[in-house]
């Protein structure tokens, strides 16, 4: 069928490749019938790109209804040949796309699959390959040899890439007239289910219904067979389209593995005209939160692909969401450059952000546990979009949870409010790194003597989106790390809203801050700590401290503003200080970098010397103890 040239070319697998397969081909899959529809869906996908070409270059005039996928089984020779007459691919193409892992190949790939692998065989629904792009390597889990002939639209030269997914590959020139690609399955002893025509046919219909490509099994005898129905599936009404239609469409394009948590699939008519299939899947995506991850739909125009990746129809803050949308209002020959700038693109893009938040609000009213575990999965992702889109920080406040000083559990701004004391007027908040660190924060206790409930802002992004947000239902977001904040309208205490300092205390305070220097902007008597010594505290002005903590992080020179020391006048060691500040300069040296470096400690940094932060302990402990 196929005779090889002159030109041979022999290469061992890279490193990361050659760990895949075997964890392929040995352990990940439960159900190995998943090969043949990664391989039907190369197919569709190598058809849709020739698709395009008809009807955009010149130079290829392959009529669209002549686009075509073909099976064929022999019993006697133990192979299965998928063939279609998509696009194909030149040598370098085969090299790239089946030599190595171009994109997969990375630590958290590898590891990710590694974990998933197990001895476990039940986990039906892990179908890992499809999620990182390598369903062209479930082969081997069926066959101990394969050839793959291909030949690129206009190209002179066919091309054969072969391999046991053992040792490595070889490509070699072949004849081959037509231009798209052939792959021989050379079917192992113990697989041959995989050669009978009926079994073919289940899995085919199983999974590959909805390609808008005919599937045809040839036996050379009979007249070629149509193993599927051949219509794309967000074309048909959805009256007409099954739950379990929905899922393989969702897993065939990479959307997610089990059932998908949302769909939304609806046909737009009238000045914009459109038909979107989206899917909100079940579990985050391994690379979910890699700087370079970009939201990425399938868009076509009249059911031809202009791309794979359209990072134009929905932002980045929703990059969770998998699926196509199918428009005939934008014209075949836009190149990328310009589908970023097209105003068609521009309003579908808008549409559908509202339709996706207006979706998540009915599921957060009807369904509080599925919502729930949405949120787990993309809460943190969605909201970026607060501190992106602002015509929609409303919305997505509105949808966003948050952990509260009150309880375990997450609750909305708008519970949040709902509870709040009938005297409070702010959204109080303390922005940790984690859960943890907040609840042992100084700043908590005057909060939780006056039952004032705290949330908890520990993602990342949360310290940007109020930059952009400062408030929520006419009430401001309040820092218990920033300024001054005052409390005592929540107090029935009438001893307490006319208690003043200890005498003598603006003395200490003094004599703190003229020890302390540099360190801080300045020192204050608290009105806030119960039951701590000191807190630091960013000025009005300045950065809260989490924000502080990120960009260190980003910036390795960044310093950020000094911070004011809080003392509290109450406590024991700070009136002990106050007898002796005057007696005990030493002491009170050593205890006022004491307090200071306390208080980094608290919020999670490190004394500013070390050396002499342990000098300084010990020096006190030594007191203390004799």
């Amino acid at each position: 069928m196929n005779n090889e040239g002159n030109f041979s070319m022999k290469k061992a697998f890279e490193a990361d490749t050659g760990r895949v397969l075997n964890i392929v081909i040995n352990s990940l899959y439960s159900e190995k019938e998943i090969f043949l529809r990664e391989l039907i869906s190369n197919s569709s996908d190598a058809l849709d790109k020739r698709r395009f070409l008809s009807l955009t270059d010149k130079n290829d005039n392959v009529g669209t209804d002549d686009l075509k996928i073909e099976i064929q089984a022999s019993k006697k020779d133990s192979t299965l040949i998928i063939k279609d007459n998509g696009v194909g691919m030149s040598k370098e193409e085969l090299e790239k796309s089946l030599g190595t892992i171009a994109k997969s190949g990375t630590t958290e790939f590898l590891a990710e699959l590694e974990k998933n692998s197990g001895k476990d065989k039940k986990k039906k629904d892990v179908n890992l390959i499809g999620q990182f792009g390598v369903g062209f390597y479930s082969a081997f889990m069926v066959a101990d040899k394969v050839e793959v002939v291909s030949k690129g639209v206009g190209q002179t030269k066919a091309n054969k890439w072969e391999s046991d997914g053992i040792s490595g590959y070889e490509i070699s020139e072949a004849n081959k007239e037509e231009v798209g690609t052939e792959i021989t399955l050379h079917i192992k002893k113990s697989e041959k289910e995989y050669l009978d025509k009926e079994r073919i046919g289940f899995i085919t219909r199983k999974y590959s219904d909805h390609l808008m490509y005919s599937v045809n099994f040839i036996d050379g005898k009979n007249e070629p067979e149509l193993l599927n129905k051949a219509s794309a599936i967000w074309t048909r009404e959805k009256k007409d389209i099954s739950a379990e239609q929905y899922e393989e469409f969702y897993k065939q394009i990479g959307a997610g593995f089990n059932k998908p948590l949302l769909t939304l699939h609806n046909k737009v008519e009238g000045t914009l005209s459109y038909i979107n299939l989206l899917f909100i899947p079940d579990s985050r995506p391994f690379d979910l939160f890699q700087m370079d991850v970009k939201s990425k739909i399938k868009l076509y125009s009249n059911r031809v692909l202009i791309t794979d990746d359209s990072e134009s129809i929905l932002p980045r803050w929703l990059r969770f969401v998998k699926g196509i949308v199918d428009t005939s209002d934008v014209d075949l020959n836009v190149s990328r450059e310009m589908l970023q700038h097209n105003v068609t693109l521009n309003k579908i893009s808008k549409a559908l952000k509202k339709r996706v938040i207006n979706e998540l609000k009915k599921m957060k009213d009807k369904d509080q546990e599925k919502y729930s575990s949405f949120w787990n999965e993309f809460g943190i992702v969605l909201k970026e979009g607060i501190y992106e889109d602002f015509d929609l920080k409303t919305e997505l406040l509105e949808l966003s949870k948050f952990q509260s000083m009150n309880g375990d559990k997450l609750v909305f701004l708008s519970d949040y409010i709902e509870k709040m004391n009938t005297e409070q007027k702010d959204i109080y908040y303390l922005a940790a790194e984690n859960k943890e660190m907040a609840e042992g924060s100084p700043h908590l206790e005057v909060f939780k003597k006056k039952k004032l409930d705290v949330l908890f802002l520990t993602d990342p992004i949360d310290t940007f989106w109020l930059s952009m947000a400062g408030e929520f239902q006419d009430r401001k977001f309040v820092s218990i790390t920033k300024g001054d904040i005052d409390l005592t309208a929540f107090s029935d205490d009438k001893k307490e809203k006319e208690k003043k300092p200890p005498a003598g205390m603006k003395g200490l305070v003094e004599k703190i801050k003229e020890i302390l220097g540099e360190n801080v902007q300045d020192v204050k008597v608290s009105t806030k700590l119960v039951d701590s010594a000191c807190c630091l505290v960013a000025p009005d002005t300045g950065m809260d401290v989490q924000m502080e903590r990120i960009m260190k992080i980003q910036n390795k020179d960044f310093k950020g503003m000094p911070r004011i020391l809080e003392i509290n006048p109450d406590h024991n060691i700070i009136k002990k200080l106050n007898k002796i500040k005057d007696t005990d300069k030493d002491a009170l040296n050593d205890a006022s970098f004491l307090l200071f470096d306390q208080a980094k400690m608290v919020e999670g940094e490190l004394p500013n010397d070390i050396a002499k932060f342990n000098q300084r302990m010990s020096k006190f402990l030594g007191i203390a103890l004799s």
